[in-house]
């Protein structure tokens, strides 16, 4: 169960740091409580899956998904570079984080 509210937190801090994007700075009321909620509510499932999961593993895990998940968003909805040099540091992040799941179940 502590994977699966990792997985939610994670798809949440891309939510959330989607809509700070389209807030503009703060300047647009509903984009703004979009990204205070999915903040929120993404952390309490955070703080869930600390509950099992290792901390250093959960953290990593966590700001893997929403790094290489922002990076995918502004991509793919905000028409950002899509460089092979970005590519490669997306893959390397989500190497990060499968080596930080190997070393996990291994321990």
């Amino acid at each position: 169960m502590a994977w699966f509210f990792l997985l939610l937190a994670g798809a949440l801090e891309i939510v959330w740091v989607y809509f700070m994007k389209r807030a503009d700075g703060f300047t647009k009321l509903w984009p703004s409580v979009a990204t205070f909620t999915a903040m929120t509510v993404g952390f309490g499932f955070l703080s869930l899956a600390v509950r099992t999961l290792p901390l250093s593993t959960a953290y990593a895990v966590w700001t893997g998904i929403g790094a290489v998940g922002a990076f995918l968003a502004g991509v793919l909805l905000l028409g950002e570079s899509a460089s092979p040099l970005r590519i490669v540091a997306a893959a390397l992040i989500i190497s990060g984080i499968v080596v930080m799941k190997l070393s996990e179940t291994a321990a």
